[in-house]
């Protein structure tokens, strides 16, 4: 480096000293070692050239960058049907939760309609077994009174019968008990 800046020190006035790329300047230049450097330099570039190392270098980290922009694609595409993934599992469970609410207010109403029905079933059949009951009675209460006057006519007869036989004659005795049997039929119906 230090061999241009003296040549520009010198100037293209002074045209002595050894140009650049003629014979002399390489000659001049055996003892310094960044000339050799250089000439190394430009020689390793230039055989890289020759042999298209820049190219496959080129070709190389492009094929990297297509990879890494296919894989941040396919990073941001899985990203996306996961979000989509998600939604719908939030959706679904979002549904699921209004439809247990559903199911859970159904089952309550369809609960209190089924205990008002069987409060109103209990209540009929214990109405329908009260009249039933009752009607029992009366017909018992019936069928007793009726044993009662018959059981009581059964006894006024055979009693009118006993005082008659001793005490009336025939044909009174037969006036008397055509009477009895005529208000004793009567009583009856």
């Amino acid at each position: 480096m230090t061999l241009f800046a003296e040549d520009a020190a010198h100037g293209a006035a002074a045209s002595h000293g050894p140009a650049l790329f003629s014979g002399e300047w390489f000659a001049a230049q055996p003892a310094d070692p960044t000339f050799y450097a250089f000439l190394a330099f430009i020689a390793f570039f230039a055989v890289l050239g020759y042999f298209g190392v820049h190219k496959t270098i080129a070709k190389t980290l492009d094929d990297r960058a297509d990879a890494i922009k296919s894989e941040l694609e396919e990073a941001k595409r899985l990203r996306e049907e996961a979000q989509e993934m998600l939604a719908s599992y939030q959706r679904k469970q979002r549904e699921a939760e209004a439809e247990a609410e559903a199911i859970v207010a159904q089952a309550k109403t369809e609960a209190k309609t089924l205990k008002a029905e069987a409060r109103k079933e209990m209540t009929e059949r214990l109405e329908r077994r009260t009249a039933l009951a009752e009607q029992r009675i009366a017909q018992a209460e019936a069928h007793a009174a009726a044993e009662v006057k018959a059981a009581a006519a059964e006894l006024a007869a055979s009693a009118a019968e006993e005082i008659l036989k001793t005490k009336l004659k025939k044909t009174d005795l037969n006036k008397i008990v055509d009477a009895d049997i005529k208000a004793v039929g009567e009583q009856l119906n």
